[in-house]
């Protein structure tokens, strides 16, 4: 007999194929069951439209009365773009429902499984919650502290340096670690850099499945572009940006100034030489950016390392020395002593064609 985890490895495997897809919204999988056997799936794909449960429930039809739900997220009890899931499964006459972990949304967290009690629902919580948690790390710290998970992206040589010291660096890194660099833009609900990578490199910074294979971005699903973010506190944007060529682009800025070309900014307290970044994060968050990538320079990164804002580093190394004029990775002024290095948890390592691929969590030091 199949166990509750079989199944809800399942509803986890459905909730992925809404990785690139659901924002704001969380990723979800579901799955019913009957007789030890799936009789309908589904997941959210998209913002506004069904939801994992109705969607499993329309597919297992009038089956699925008296079967088992095993979804990864708890079924929502509010209205909001669409009516709650909980009226659907109960409507439905399902069983029991096996949760992976409650909603940390505070309009919802324990509210469904109540719900579902109260209709004489058996209802089962905690089963694979750590790797349901991992669907959506964003959504879940976004509700819980009001902060974006936040997963900085670089790309350096084996020794270190990110541009030489002319400012050249393309391409620093192969064709494949670029290309999957797309997948880490597509997850992200805001793509962030300051205003010297833009009149540096003048980049894009947009989702572009078409440079890589192309089979992991949902077919027939219109590309999801997110917000583009930009740290300029003295307001030096160019109207000529190619940045400004995309649509939902936002200033952060110190200067009350009009943003070019139909750019929108944003006014906040200087902190030093930058824009008060933890605020920044508030903002973003209050906007329902989940997971924000940073593509930056030395200076954004140190500034945002500096302040213990970013939960994760994903390092793309190539194999090459630069020297040591070439600029580094993080630019942290007042980093003397071994007492206050930064230490990384290291939680992937693999070969990206001839580059390595490093995820890592930084342990942030008190002394620093």
């Amino acid at each position: 007999m199949p166990s509750p985890e079989h199944f809800m490895a399942r509803a986890i495997q459905l909730a992925e194929r809404g990785l690139y897809t659901t924002d704001p919204n969380p990723r979800v999988g579901c799955v019913i069951v009957k007789n030890d056997e799936i009789i309908g799936e589904g997941w959210h794909m998209r913002a506004g439209e069904g939801h994992a449960e109705v969607n499993a429930i329309q597919a297992a039809g009038h089956a699925a009365e008296g079967a088992d739900c095993y979804v990864t997220l708890e079924p929502c009890s509010h209205f909001g773009r669409t009516p709650p899931c909980v009226d659907a499964l109960i409507t439905a006459k399902v069983k029991r429902v096996f949760v992976a972990m409650t909603d940390p949304n505070p309009v919802v967290s324990g509210s469904g499984i109540t719900r579902l009690r109260q209709a004489g629902v058996e209802v089962h919580t905690d089963i694979l919650a750590a790797q349901s948690e991992k669907l959506n790390p964003g959504f879940c710290q976004r509700m819980r502290i009001g902060k974006p998970f936040i997963r900085s992206k670089l790309a350096m040589s084996l020794d270190g340096r990110t541009a030489m010291a002319s400012g050249e660096s393309k391409w620093i890194t192969g064709p494949e670690a670029r290309a999957d660099v797309q997948k880490l833009r597509a997850r992200s609900s805001a793509i962030m850099t300051g205003i010297g990578t833009v009149l540096a490199d003048d980049p894009l910074l947009n989702v572009r499945p078409e440079q890589s294979d192309n089979t992991w971005y949902p077919q027939g699903q219109k590309v999801r572009q997110p917000l583009r973010v930009v740290v300029d506190s003295k307001m030096r944007m160019p109207e000529n940006a190619r940045i400004l060529q995309e649509k939902r682009v936002l200033l952060a800025t110190a200067q009350d100034k009009k943003a070019p070309n139909g750019a929108e900014s944003i006014v906040l307290p200087e902190d030093g030489d930058i824009i008060d970044l933890t605020a920044l994060m508030s903002v973003l968050a209050q906007r329902e950016v989940n997971e924000l990538m940073v593509e930056a320079g030395g200076v954004l990164n140190g500034a945002m390392l500096k302040a213990r804002l970013i939960d994760e580093l994903v390092i793309y190394m190539a194999p090459k020395i630069m020297g040591d004029m070439a600029r580094g990775v993080f630019h942290l002024p007042g980093m003397e002593t071994m007492a206050q290095n930064i230490s990384l948890n290291i939680t992937d390592m693999r070969p990206i064609g001839k580059d390595w691929r490093i995820t890592a969590i930084p342990e942030y030091n008190e002394e620093f």
